[in-house]
């Protein structure tokens, strides 16, 4: 990959320039006997501490293009800058250590450790950078303090409300302070009273540390929190 980090990972690009480019990017899923285009020439571009949502309708490519943008699937064809470097490989150590300095994850479903503490899965993105324990921990709370759970650190997933794992699932993300927020449907197992406090909490980091996030949702009614919205439709950008 060519497109390695020249700088920290905590800094910032200055707002209102490119934080990620998706250019006439296609996707297709390919078996013996028939074709699917997830993706149909995408153009997107995020500025640097933008909040954007992306609606459509189940299958419409919403997560595809996610993980695209996350360096998890490889386009077919086009090309991905994301914080002004363009992205040539999806493999390897550079792709890999690429992703863990510049970008964070929330997903649906948490994806939290059972076995491990709070403070502990939160800790997990700093581990693959060698950071030392004592860093890490310190790191770790003040993330977990940002989500309003620094009084839940010492408990286990299983303790925790699904508010409360997501919560966990923020800070996990933002611990590294990468650049990017990549969110996959993060208040879809939410109630509403959850979902508004997911969201404000999102809305906070988006205002208060300038992080570029970019949310896959169904709700609308979260959508229009957001400072742009964009709607797919069978893999195409309708607006």
């Amino acid at each position: 990959m060519t497109a390695a980090s020249t700088t920290s990972p905590t800094s910032k690009t200055p707002a209102g320039t490119a934080m990620i480019e998706i250019s006439n990017v296609s996707k297709a899923y390919r078996t013996d006997t028939i074709e699917t285009l997830a993706l149909q020439k995408m153009n997107l571009t995020v500025a640097s501490g933008e909040f954007l949502s992306i609606m459509g309708p189940s299958g419409c490519g919403k997560s595809t293009l996610l993980n695209i943008m996350g360096l998890i699937d490889e386009p077919t064809e086009g090309t991905v800058s994301l914080a002004g470097h363009k992205i040539t490989s999806y493999n390897g150590t550079d792709i890999a250590r690429f992703r863990n300095e510049q970008l964070g994850f929330i997903f649906q479903s948490f994806h939290l450790i059972n076995d491990l503490s709070v403070v502990d899965n939160v800790e997990l993105p700093l581990l693959y950078r060698k950071v030392g324990s004592r860093e890490r921990r310190r790191l770790s709370l003040e993330a977990l303090e940002h989500v309003g759970l620094s009084n839940r650190a010492t408990h286990f997933p299983n303790q925790l409300s699904g508010g409360q794992k997501q919560r966990v699932a923020i800070a996990r993300a933002i611990v590294g302070r990468p650049n990017i927020i990549l969110a996959d449907e993060p208040t879809g197992n939410l109630d509403s009273h959850m979902g508004d406090e997911i969201m404000d909490i999102l809305l906070k980091l988006n205002s208060e540390l300038g992080t570029t996030i970019v949310m896959v949702t169904h709700d609308e009614r979260m959508a229009r929190k957001t400072h742009r919205l964009v709607r797919l439709s069978d893999g195409e950008r309708v607006s």
